[in-house]
């Protein structure tokens, strides 16, 4: 092996043929021989080039409906064949293997197939199987071949070629051999995971992949070394979202902003809703009749935890809206679309970052929850836990009116995104204290409720607006104290999980209370 390998001829296979032509037509020019298959071959000759079909090097045509075609050993034998070892040269001569020096091929479009809904048997057949096996050969052997697999080393590779009279070096050999291993491991993982969800069996080995996105300044603290890494889907989101102004987002910025966006997308359909984040869990939510009323309902729990936070909202963000967000500093805003008028409004805020994402994501779609631990990794499947009133079980004497009805489902909506132990007072469709993260749960009553006293005295109430509200607990109560604490406070209705070993001793004391409780039967813990 030496440093510089010549590149003589070329084997192209491509799914996506995005910059194919300016890419082969850079080869031709400088003397490469191309060899091609199927779609690809008729693409490089409708441009002009010179092409050599794989099948007459292999001497067998393609077959089976394309399923076979570079599966042959003259083709691997030119892929892994050692350049430097007598024995590799004489079993090339001896059964007239030509040595294949580049290899460019991009995969059967697997993931996009059960992106869109495709059948099962669609997608099984956009399961590429030659085409992992050339990548697989050819980065093997990048001592002496290059491989391309990613549209975007394109330009990388010409350069380089040019550069070096026809060669390529071992390091850029050795760097695209790392791409092109990543891409099949990505590859076999989203094939792995698809048919996991089809057997709806445990797998014995599980695998995850992604495709970088973009590298971060750092992580959570700057002396942390951070990148985004998207997994294909088609979900809106973060991940898939357009970012109208700003600088780049960072790590907590996409991490604050998902849980934003997941949050709100709870209320699609529900008329105007917005939720603020901060440090991943919400400082606010409120609905609406407008988006306006309603940010400005979210911002009421909290103004203090809101400045520099995270704003989603669940329908195309307006003008309005917009002029009342401007006026505190905020990190992100998220939303299904903006207008005009927003997009103007914000341009004044060079720091914010703007993101649209052309719908909401559907927070009843199955999805993987993967946690690492120290020598491993924890997979469940994500909280896609709902309830309607219809599973709410009343436990005390006093029936809950229609309105704390709706309050509690309000708040029970919202815990399930609060971290535990979670305690949510909630006031006509809005947050008035949130209690997030702590030990205690009768800790986390206590912190919500002090929170909207602070609230009530910074905008000038009588009394705060946990007065008359409904609470919402993540977990059962273990104990009456919390119960009790939240009546203190004003609450005059509670929903739970229950399935506390004291709920006998919870319920009395609600009833002693005059409050109205609920069990839902479901926890929504968040660690």
């Amino acid at each position: 092996m030496t440093d510089l390998a010549p590149v003589r001829r070329a084997l192209i296979s491509v799914s996506d043929k995005t910059g194919l032509e300016v890419f082969a037509t850079a080869l031709a020019g400088m003397g490469i021989e191309l060899l091609s298959t199927g779609g690809t071959a008729q693409a490089l000759r409708e441009a002009g080039l010179a092409v050599r079909d794989v099948a007459d090097v292999t001497g067998f045509p393609e077959m089976m409906d394309g399923r076979v075609k570079t599966l042959h050993p003259v083709v691997h034998g030119g892929l892994l064949a050692l350049r430097d070892n007598d024995d590799h040269v004489a079993s090339m001569e001896e059964h007239s293997i030509g040595a294949i020096d580049l290899v460019v091929v991009n995969l059967y479009p697997f993931e996009e197939t059960v992106a869109k809904g495709a059948a099962y048997d669609e997608v099984i057949e956009n399961i590429d199987i030659g085409g992992p096996a050339m990548i697989r050969s050819a980065a093997k052997n990048h001592g002496f071949v290059t491989v391309v697999v990613d549209v975007e080393d394109y330009d990388a590779v010409i350069a380089e070629l040019v550069g070096q009279e026809g060669q390529t070096s071992y390091a850029l050999r050795q760097r695209l051999a790392q791409t092109a291993y990543a891409r099949t491991a990505a590859y076999d993982t989203a094939v792995s995971t698809w048919m996991a969800a089809q057997v709806r069996e445990t797998p014995r080995r599980r695998t995850f992949g992604g495709a970088l996105a973009q590298t971060l300044r750092y992580g959570e603290n700057p002396h942390q070394a951070a990148a985004f890494y998207t997994d294909g889907s088609a979900r809106p989101g973060v991940a898939t979202a357009t970012q109208h102004q700003g600088k780049e987002l960072s790590y907590n910025n996409i991490n604050d902003t998902d849980a934003a966006f997941e949050l709100v997308s709870e209320f699609a359909g529900q008329g105007p809703a917005c939720a603020i984040i901060k440090h991943a869990n919400p400082c606010g939510v409120a609905t609406g009749a407008t988006l306006a009323e309603a940010y400005t309902r979210a911002f009421d729990c909290d103004r203090t935890s809101a400045f520099g936070g995270i704003i989603a909202l669940n329908q195309p963000l307006d003008g309005e809206t917009a002029e009342a967000i401007s006026g505190i500093f905020t990190e992100v805003v998220i939303a299904p679309g903006a207008d005009p008028d927003a997009i103007e409004a914000f341009a004044r805020k060079k720091n914010l970052r703007l993101l649209t994402t052309d719908g909401l994501a559907d927070p009843a779609a199955a999805a993987l929850a993967v946690k690492q631990v120290s020598g491993g990794f924890l997979v469940q499947d994500k909280d896609v836990g709902r309830i309607s009133r219809d599973d709410l079980k009343v436990v005390t004497k006093r029936q809950p009116t229609d309105q704390e009805l709706a309050d509690m489902l309000f708040a029970w909506t919202v815990a399930k995104h609060v971290k535990s132990n979670a305690i949510i007072y909630v006031k006509d469709g809005a947050t008035v204290g949130v209690g997030a993260g702590q030990m205690s749960r009768v800790d986390s009553t206590r912190i919500a409720a002090r929170k909207a006293q602070d609230m009530a005295e910074v905008m000038g109430l009588p009394a705060p607006l946990t007065q008359g509200s409904v609470v919402a607990s993540d977990a059962f109560f273990p104990f009456a104290d919390g119960l009790i604490t939240a009546a203190e406070a004003g609450a005059t209705a509670l929903i739970q999980p229950g399935g506390s070993m004291r709920d006998d001793e919870v319920i009395a004391a609600a009833d002693k209370a005059g409050l109205a409780m609920v069990f839902t039967g479901m926890r929504h813990f968040r660690h």
